[in-house]
């Protein structure tokens, strides 16, 4: 599975994009990523699912591309 990683977690993880085997659904992610790399559990940042931006629990496929993003503020 291919993760990539946008904005200030670039800094967090030490590269924009990870080939990882794909974990089972989102929240199994997330919390491998943050157990990797501690320090995303002290920085806000959503994910998005083959450019879908999810908020809930999502299966995930090998072949889904996966993106890490900071929070961010519009205005």
């Amino acid at each position: 599975m291919e993760i990539l990683i946008f904005g200030s977690l670039t800094d967090i993880i030490g590269a924009d994009r990870l080939l990882l085997e794909a974990p089972t659904d989102t929240e199994m992610l997330q919390a491998s990523l943050v157990q990797q790399y501690p320090r995303l559990g002290q920085v806000p940042f959503f994910l998005a699912l083959n450019k879908i931006m999810v908020q809930e629990k999502q299966a995930l496929q090998p072949s889904d591309v996966v993106a890490l993003m900071p929070a961010f503020s519009g205005g």
